[in-house]
């Protein structure tokens, strides 16, 4: 009984490398007005990419693929750019290479989200808490000290959040809503 049941996972073990195969292999229509898009033009949910990471102290540029020399920016303007290296997930169907390159923002999200820290000012601002949330631990304690230095710091704040002037301390973006 034992064997049996080894031989049937086995073999279904089999079946499903074996689909996996045939997914994973790369598909050239030579007819253009097919169905199939190039790979390279997947929307974002159908490929898989690596995450562009902080170039070391040493590189002056960004001519590196994968490396940025700083993350963030408010505007499209003060976005840096690099190159990632991406694939198409297993069982997507598309023409052309699987693995490709893409151009991507230098942009990082660490869970700071606007309207909460909008809200932790409005409401809990004379006691720091926007400051503590964002990072800033140092202004955030002599601010607590002097409540909200006495009123003044806590309409302050609120102006730079809506101003977009108070951003969090390790130069992430806001989580995006959608």
């Amino acid at each position: 009984m034992f064997r049996v049941v080894l031989t049937v996972s086995k073999a279904a073990l089999d079946r499903e490398r074996l689909a996996l195969d045939s997914c994973m292999q790369e598909m050239d229509d030579a007819y253009p007005m097919g169905p199939l898009i190039p790979c390279s033009y997947l929307p974002e949910e159908f490929i898989e990419c690596s995450t562009p990471e902080l170039a070391p102290p040493s590189h002056n540029d960004t001519a590196e693929a994968g490396y940025c020399t700083r993350f963030g920016g408010q505007r499209a303007e003060d976005m840096e750019w690099t190159w990632v290296a991406c694939r198409a997930l297993p069982c997507i169907e598309c023409r052309g290479r699987r693995h490709f390159f893409k151009r991507v923002p230098c942009i990082k999200y660490t869970g700071h989200h606007f309207l909460s820290t909008l809200l932790y000012s409005v409401f809990l601002g004379v006691v720091a808490v926007d400051r503590f949330c964002l990072g800033y631990s140092a202004i955030a304690v002599g601010k607590l000290m002097t409540l909200g230095g006495l009123g003044v710091w806590w309409i302050i704040d609120i102006f730079l959040l809506v101003t977009g002037n108070l951003t969090p301390a390790d130069d992430s973006n806001w989580e995006p809503y959608y």
